[in-house]
């Protein structure tokens, strides 16, 4: 066994259950508080930042003039984006035409309104297109809608984020809601906050959107991770992003 899973395993000997309705009270933090100084000081400074070399890659396909019929999103939202409303992208994900939609997923509709060109969900181009589009709302404090339609849904992603997960059989709640600040695999357990996503991972070498986050974070419990634009993650995406509201957007953050 690898001292990873020791570790793992370790903590999750540890967990206790969690009572219905438990709560931990506090402002939310920011994984910015987690890291080590040198990797703030690599966040901080866009010459130092790998995940701006995703952010410029996202440019350029705001940019890119399709062939044929169509036109660019920067005809629309200016070149460098300075049309997009960055109060708006700090809503999202939001709830629209009767349900759910991500940040990635406006930007695919609107993608495939102008160019004709549809994209996956998490395809590395839209991933690429989404770093962009939030690096342009950088600073500006998240701020999901939490009541209205809003509630059941986040009803369903809590109850997501708290289900014990995999053969290591824990739930995200038990990391990022009873453990922040302890250390596992040799970096400090943060608050799992979606403040910064899409954020560049050292750990891995690229930038990871918040739905690739979950994924890996459900392979490390041993479980089937959900598909990229199912439901599920969706809205364990939309459960973590409301509880980072109040926090400024730092993307491209760096994590480990």
């Amino acid at each position: 066994m690898n001292m990873a899973c020791k570790t793992l395993v370790l903590v999750c000997g540890l967990l206790p259950a969690i009572p219905a309705g438990t709560v931990v009270a506090g402002e939310p933090r920011s994984g910015y508080e987690f890291i080590r100084p040198a990797t703030r000081e690599m966040q901080d400074d866009d010459f130092l930042n790998p995940g701006m070399f995703t952010v410029e890659k996202g440019q350029q396909l705001f940019r890119e003039k399709p062939e044929g019929a169509g036109k660019s999103c920067a005809e629309c939202h200016g070149d460098d984006g300075e049309g997009l409303d960055t109060g708006n992208i700090a809503r999202y994900p939001v709830y629209k035409g009767g349900g759910l939609v991500t940040l990635q997923r406006q930007i695919s509709i609107c993608r495939t309104s102008a160019t004709g060109k549809s994209l996956v969900a998490d395809h590395p181009d839209l991933v690429a297109l989404e770093t962009f589009v939030r690096n342009r709302a950088r600073g500006v404090p998240v701020n999901v809608q939490t009541d209205g339609p809003m509630q059941a849904l986040l009803a369903k992603g809590e109850q997501l984020y708290r289900t014990r997960y995999g053969l290591i059989d824990i739930s995200c709640f038990h990391c990022h809601g009873l453990y922040p600040g302890q250390m596992i695999r040799g970096q400090k357990i943060s608050e799992g906050q979606g403040n910064g996503f899409p954020a560049y991972r050292l750990d891995i070498g690229e930038i990871t959107s918040l739905e690739q986050r979950i994924q890996q974070c459900l392979t490390l419990m041993r479980a089937e991770p959900f598909d990229s634009g199912s439901e599920e993650i969706n809205l364990l995406g939309l459960y973590i992003m409301s509880r980072s509201n109040g926090l400024k957007i730092e993307t491209p953050a760096v994590r480990y």
